[in-house]
């Protein structure tokens, strides 16, 4: 009786490494959970506006990653309904912002990016000042004020997530533990009376 070749090859090194970085990682990366708070709706003469901060989102690791030239993007959904009781929620609002911050290491600064203001580059040679402008929404137009009813029942929802972290292709197999900084908050609601 012939023996069958086997084709089960063990683990290389490297592997072996990236996966106890990975489990090490794991505890720092997951300790604080990212939530939504200082969420206040209110209005100007013309606009509805949204105010929220995403508090605990980076992480030690985020910040070297993107002291070493990762780009990060977070994203921010915002929803409004207006509540019905006899029939389905009407839609109003669907908005999508997103905050994208690189460290360029040649001239020290951080770029941030934001959605909200025209995706006109800021630079910022403080990383708090960054942090800041990346995880604050600041007077976000959800809607005009003739698109509500006086006196009808309303929904704002708001929820943010850390995009996936890209890297280039060669990085993907000794950094695959990075999707460990990907978060999502929990949707959080405000109810309101226009």
């Amino acid at each position: 009786m012939k023996k069958r070749p086997s084709y089960h090859k063990p683990l290389k090194p490297f592997l072996l490494l990236a996966l106890a970085a990975c489990l090490c990682f794991t505890g720092s990366a997951l300790g604080a959970e990212a939530r939504l708070t200082d969420i206040v709706i209110t209005n100007t003469q013309d606009h509805l506006l949204a105010y929220f901060t995403v508090s605990d989102c980076f992480t030690e690791e985020m910040k070297r990653a993107i002291d070493n030239g990762v780009s990060t993007t977070f994203t921010f959904f915002v929803r409004l309904y207006e509540v019905r009781n006899w029939w389905w929620d009407r839609s109003i609002a669907d908005l999508k912002v997103s905050h994208e911050i690189r460290y360029d290491s040649l001239k020290k600064v951080y770029i941030v990016r934001l959605s909200s203001r025209d995706n006109k580059p800021i630079y910022v040679k403080d990383f708090g000042e960054a942090k800041k402008l990346m995880s604050e929404i600041v007077g976000l137009k959800v809607t005009e004020l003739h698109n509500l009813e006086r006196g009808n029942r309303y929904q704002i929802s708001m929820m943010a997530e850390l995009d996936k972290i890209r890297l280039p292709f060669y990085f993907h197999y000794v950094f695959f533990f990075l999707s460990l900084w990907d978060f999502e908050t929990d949707w959080y609601s405000v109810d309101f009376r226009y």
